[in-house]
């Protein structure tokens, strides 16, 4: 599983009210740095490495397009500059400002690996074909990734996403086929 995006509220994400999102947030603009309009930028994607001089971004709620002119690493983040931000005061209009790319233009990923809105919202049913519930969230830990199952009733399933665990993931066929651990159930 790769994470494109970092979440963001259903307002944010550019997303037609059913489909593939139109646009997948890659960071957050925190502040200006220095005296040249730069900012730094705090990463949300996989793929930082295609945030170069070129790239069309996207600005907040409004997907204004802005295209970077340079980067650099800096720390955990990225400095970046964009084409007519040449002053720390233009620049500080965009503090804290989620930044978009379009989702048509992100990178294919290898066979049997998909983006998490491609597989939040598929049906999760266990070995025995019995529907456990909705995938509603992915939570990304330090050692793997845990899917948030929305059972009918209303309560939240916790599923490891390990081999041995997840079967199946299909999103074209709509469902994840998972087996439980005991005690999970």
């Amino acid at each position: 599983m790769t994470a494109e995006n970092e979440p963001v509220s259903p307002g944010q994400t550019g997303s037609p009210a059913s489909g593939e999102p139109v646009y997948l947030s890659v960071g957050l603009l925190r502040r200006p740095h220095g005296l040249r309009g730069e900012l730094l930028m705090e990463i949300y994607t996989d793929f930082p490495q295609r945030l170069q001089p070129g790239t069309r971004l996207y600005f907040g709620e409004s997907h204004i397009p802005q295209t970077i002119s340079a980067v650099r690493g800096h720390n955990d983040g990225l400095l970046v500059s964009f084409r007519g931000i040449k002053t720390p005061e233009e620049a500080g209009k965009y503090r804290h400002t989620i930044v978009f790319v379009r989702a048509d233009d992100r990178p294919p990923l290898p066979a049997g690996e998909y983006y998490h809105h491609q597989v939040i919202g598929l049906k999760v049913l266990n070995e025995a074909d019995e529907e456990l519930g909705i995938l509603a969230e992915i939570l990304i830990t330090g050692a793997n990734e845990v899917y948030v199952v929305k059972r009918p009733d209303g309560r939240e399933l916790l599923v490891p996403a390990i081999e041995g665990v997840i079967l199946a993931l299909d999103p074209a066929a709509g469902l994840v086929r998972v087996r439980l651990l005991p005690g999970l159930e």
